[in-house]
């Protein structure tokens, strides 16, 4: 779907990139929670262009507006609407590109689909889009926190070639990822990381990066196989990101190199409840929550639009030399820590009231 995600706790997100307003309407959340703008705008603003020397310099401050379902600061059981305006749109930037598909972009895509797109910006394939995701993520994180203790924690592994070195997931917080602008926790790739970005810039060129994230405290038992596995609707949310080229899950690829000896998580009895000694699988066993931290890694591509000469054509065919206008992220990875984060929250409350309906129903044993 363009615009929903999500089977209790749903979402329906609006806007493009150069529209009025973007923003999302939340279906399903439940009645009684405190919700105000400021429990909103935290990650907004972890989101929010402009925010470092090392991103876009489209400057949007991103103030959420609660439009409906709070009355007096909590949550009355009816669709939550969130919007953001969007103020320092320039189309106009555009216009010169309106006939030229960008390589690698979505404009080429997008006609073939539907015969039209947005003249400006990404439409909807720009990361503009993901406010929405951000604001809804943002609620769900909150209960998530406050009714089961869940913490969701993201943050930049690698820049182009940089690679961070290794992180304990159970100690990493927020305020340790946003210590820095690259919000990469490891102090001694830092430096690195944050020159390639800022050359790149200057250069008018860009890179990827990974994100990798942990959410603690996730009970056993969340999941929904064969088709709905908790790792597959980790994946599923995340490549839907935009400019994300890869997702993996514990061990991830590099598991495929080991033996069953050797990447087996034994178990244990720990802390008053059934736990693993290692984590390879990664916090899911059989598409469903273990206990153990659940830990996984995104691959984002480069942005797309660049400032480089790029030889290639117009809809028509004829061969033109493309330089790009606008405002674009160098590397995105910074700014798609909270994003990354809020797709995790929507997957992981989804699951979790779909579990407790089936508790509901079916009264399940004890899981200690």
């Amino acid at each position: 779907m363009s615009s929903q995600f999500g089977t209790i706790y749903r979402i329906a997100t609006f806007g493009e990139s150069h529209c009025k307003a973007v923003g999302v309407v939340i279906d399903g959340c439940p009645p009684g929670i405190p919700l105000v703008e400021s429990d909103i705008q935290a990650q907004l603003d972890r989101r929010r262009p402009g925010q470092s020397a090392l991103t876009t310099d489209r400057k949007e401050q991103d103030s959420v507006t609660i439009l409906s379902g709070t009355e007096n600061g909590i949550t009355l059981g009816s669709p939550i609407g969130l919007m953001v305006n969007n103020r320092d749109q320039r189309p106009g930037d555009y216009q010169a590109m309106s006939d030229i598909p960008r390589p690698s972009h979505a404009d080429y895509t997008y006609m073939a689909k539907y015969g039209i797109k947005a003249a400006s910006g990404g439409g909807r394939s720009s990361a503009r889009e993901t406010i929405g995701t951000v604001a809804s993520g943002a609620v769900a994180d909150k209960i998530l926190r406050q009714r089961y203790g869940i913490e969701i924690v993201a943050w930049v592994s690698a820049v182009g070639n940089y690679q961070a070195g290794a992180v304990d997931p159970e100690i990493i917080t927020r305020e340790m990822v946003d210590g820095n602008d690259i919000r990469c926790p490891d102090e001694q790739v830092i430096d690195d990381m944050r020159e390639l970005v800022s050359s790149l810039k200057e250069a008018g060129d860009s890179t990827g990066g990974v994100v990798s994230c942990v959410a603690r405290g996730v009970p056993p038992g969340i999941g929904e196989p064969v088709y709905e596995k908790l790792e597959a609707k980790l994946a599923q949310a995340m490549l839907a990101i935009p400019a994300t080229k890869g997702f993996e899950i514990g061990s991830g690829f590099a598991g495929a190199t080991m033996r069953g000896s050797a990447h087996n998580d034994p178990f244990a009895h720990k802390n008053g409840r059934m736990g693993t000694l290692t984590n390879n699988s990664g916090g899911i066993q059989g598409g469903i929550a273990n206990g153990e931290p659940i830990l996984f890694r995104v691959a984002f591509k480069p942005p797309a639009t660049i400032a480089h000469p790029q030889q290639t054509v117009t809809y028509q065919g004829d061969e033109v030399v493309l330089e790009a206008r606008g405002r674009h992220d160098p590397c995105v990875v910074p700014r798609a820590v909270p994003i990354v984060e809020s797709m995790a929250a929507l997957v992981i409350i989804d699951m979790i009231m779909r579990q407790e309906a089936r508790r509901a129903l079916s009264p399940l044993p004890s899981q200690s």
